[in-house]
């Protein structure tokens, strides 16, 4: 038989090349004024701007703070959200009956449905502008995902081990630790990990709806026109995702 091309495949391009043509027809987008020259020297001016970073002594300081900041609510988001998972993870897998299962997939899926950024808007009209909003608005949205990736993980794994301590008279926790944590322990660590490199991006940008740290520093450096400090900011921002990249690499080799 020749091999070709299935009339359903090339429908399916065709519909989508249909979808992407009719959603620039519909957006309006003026893309041809991005490669005129005026636009080219209206950006070049704008980049600019923001040359050289600002590196005064009290700038500095005031970004290391919020760098800081940024990092421990990072930290503390992951931390809740990974005990905070777990916990809905267990029921979730079909570990506590059918009822259990269904509200805490509910759950999982009501957390990470609302965006982090929807999240700190509710958490700063919750409880009021700073870190505590961010740290919150974190932990609940990496809750649902981790709590999902949790459970897949555990209905993946094999249950002889849990079984046979069951059998042998073994109470409920200590067949959960000894049977069933490690064998999920090291999937559950890299889950954990990569979201935290996500968190401590997302807790950089969280600052713009009041939640703390390097984006509330990078909001109002912009606010105020000041592109010397945004520059600063941003750098910061870089430096720091940069360094965490290479810690969470580490410490997945340090427990593979």
């Amino acid at each position: 038989m020749r091999a070709g091309v299935s009339p359903g495949a090339l429908l399916a391009v065709a519909l989508l090349l249909l979808a992407v043509g009719a959603s620039f027809a519909f957006l309006d987008l003026p893309l041809g004024a991005l490669f005129t020259g005026s636009a080219a020297n209206e950006a070049a001016d704008f980049v600019k701007r923001f040359f050289p970073p600002d590196t005064s002594a009290d700038f500095l300081a005031k970004v290391a703070w919020a760098a800081l900041e940024t990092l421990a609510i990072s930290l503390l988001s992951t931390l809740l959200a990974v005990l905070l998972a777990a916990g809905l993870a267990l029921p979730a897998a079909g570990r506590q009956g059918w009822l259990a299962g269904q509200v805490a997939r509910f759950s999982l899926n009501l957390l990470r449905s609302v965006p982090e950024l929807v999240w700190a808007t509710l958490m700063v009209l919750a409880a009021g502008l700073g870190p505590f909003a961010g740290t919150l608005a974190l932990a609940l949205h990496t809750t649902g995902v981790l709590g999902r990736l949790f459970a897949e993980a555990l209905e993946n794994t094999p249950a002889a081990p849990a079984e046979a301590l069951g059998g042998s008279g073994a109470p409920a926790l200590a067949t959960f630790l000894y049977g069933t944590l490690p064998l999920v322990a090291p999937q559950w660590l890299a889950y954990a990990l990569y979201r935290w490199e996500m968190n401590i991006r997302m807790a950089a940008i969280l600052g713009f709806v009041g939640a703390g740290g390097l984006g509330a520093q990078l909001y109002y450096s912009l606010s105020l026109f000041h592109e010397a400090e945004a520059s600063t900011v941003i750098l910061a921002m870089l430096m720091m995702a940069v360094a965490v990249d290479g810690v969470s690499a580490w410490l997945r080799r340090a427990s593979a």
